[in-house]
């Protein structure tokens, strides 16, 4: 069974869809790279459980991206910022190439504040 790191992003959004024993077995799997017999002896199941359980969430959390997109509208939007942040450094060397007045500068500078806090949300 290859791993699929995508899933620890959806573990993020959709975790709390999962039922405890899901959520628990995906995180030792995925985030504490456990194998499946070390899982199995943590958590007092067959090696076959752990398999069927992981299985099982991946299958709500996958299902749960497909009807909610969250995982796929935070990296367009991480990609609109980095697009932003790249447009308002090339506003500032234009400026600094091409005029003496600063105020496209401290405009370009804004943008990327706004940039940076909206990345920290």
């Amino acid at each position: 069974m290859g791993k699929n790191l995508e899933v620890t992003l959806l573990l993020d959004f959709y975790g709390d869809m999962l039922t405890e024993k899901q959520k628990d077995v995906i995180d030792l799997y995925y985030n504490q790279d456990l194998s499946l017999a070390e899982i199995a002896d943590e958590v007092g199941i067959s090696r076959q459980g752990v398999r069927d359980s992981i299985k099982r969430g991946e299958a709500v959390l996958f299902e749960m991206e497909g009807r909610l997109g969250f995982l796929r509208n935070y990296r367009a939007s991480e990609k609109a910022a980095e697009k932003i942040a790249a447009l308002a450094k090339d506003i500032i060397e234009i400026n600094r190439k091409q005029s003496s007045v600063g105020l496209i500068e401290v405009k370009a500078n804004d943008i990327l504040k706004e940039v940076e806090a909206l990345r920290q949300e």
